[in-house]
């Protein structure tokens, strides 16, 4: 009963690995894209600098483009996150900045300001619309394609399954969001649940989209991988008729049969699953008026990448 959902599992790994080791994946760098003449609080909507807004330390310390952060306060690193939170959790301290420029490393001198910044969630993904007070340097990370190891592949993976579960679980709250995009002419959300039809238009846009053809067939392998994913995770569901309930249902009646056998107890025997058919009737009604609803907005309301 585990080996359909298990299947998905093993082809979404065996993907994702293809992808973030063999392709890489678009990421920020350690690299300077810009640097921020001013500091500007990111809760303001604005980028220009006006008069009374402080120089960034970045500028003052005569950071420029093209730049590559080696080492922040002595620490040696090569990852935007951990450089990122390096420079969120130095306030108003004076660090030394170590930078690759022209193949040749320079140290910088520089005064960290306080700042509102975007907030960052478990995963160091940005909470949008929430703010926090840290470290701001005030510049831009360029972004890159970049080709993980296995274990920075493995850490992403499993932030991948956490957030997938989370969607899941998040999924009757999309429902009404979902109905007025289908029939109500409202904006399609750009997380909303998409079916097969969906996942193919998503594909064909993929290889209309400006980058490189091997990014292009990353970002197609990407969207399979990431629905064996989705797949596996909701036939574990321990709902019947999807695998997870016949499998809960198995588990029940080994753990009856154990505890009868430890109690020295007759064998119960095995548990009638054929008792929850009418729940099952319930669940798959739902799922079918669910596929449907998500077809229909698939077929008039897609979700779109470009």
């Amino acid at each position: 009963m585990f080996a359909g959902p298990f299947m998905n599992l093993i082809l979404a790994v065996v993907l994702f690995l293809t992808v973030l080791m063999g392709f890489g994946i678009s990421q920020q760098t350690t690299t300077v894209s810009s640097v921020s003449q001013c500091v500007i609080s990111q809760t303001e909507n604005r980028d220009d600098c006006r008069e009374g807004d402080p120089a960034s330390p970045a500028a003052a310390a005569g950071l420029k483009a093209g730049d590559r952060i080696v080492a922040f306060d002595g620490v040696r690193t090569d990852d935007w996150n951990e450089l990122s939170d390096l420079i969120r959790a130095h306030p108003g301290e004076t660090v030394s900045v170590v930078v690759d420029r022209d193949g040749s490393e320079r140290t910088l001198e520089a005064t960290i300001a306080t700042n509102q910044v975007a907030k960052k969630d478990s995963h160091g993904q940005i909470v949008q619309g929430e703010y926090v007070t840290a470290g701001f340097l005030g510049f831009s990370a360029a972004t890159g394609v970049v080709k993980q190891d296995f274990g920075d592949s493995v850490v992403w993976m499993t932030d991948r399954v956490g957030e997938a579960a989370d969607a899941l679980a998040a999924l009757p709250g999309k429902i009404p969001a979902l109905w007025n995009a289908a029939f109500d002419g409202a904006e399609r959300e750009p997380d909303s649940p998409m079916g097969v039809v969906g996942a193919a238009r998503v594909g064909g846009e993929i290889f209309t989209l400006d980058i490189p053809p091997t990014q292009q067939l990353a970002m197609a392998l990407m969207l399979v991988a990431g629905f064996n994913l989705s797949l596996f995770l909701f036939n574990m569901l321990p709902l019947l008729p999807l695998d997870g309930g016949h499998i809960a249902g198995a588990l029940w009646e080994s753990l009856r049969r154990n505890v009868a056998r430890v109690l020295r107890r007759p064998d119960p025997g095995p548990f009638d699953v054929a008792k929850l058919m009418p729940v099952a009737y319930v669940v798959a009604g739902i799922f079918v008026c669910f596929t449907l609803l998500v077809l229909v907005a698939d077929v008039v309301n897609p979700v779109r990448i470009s």
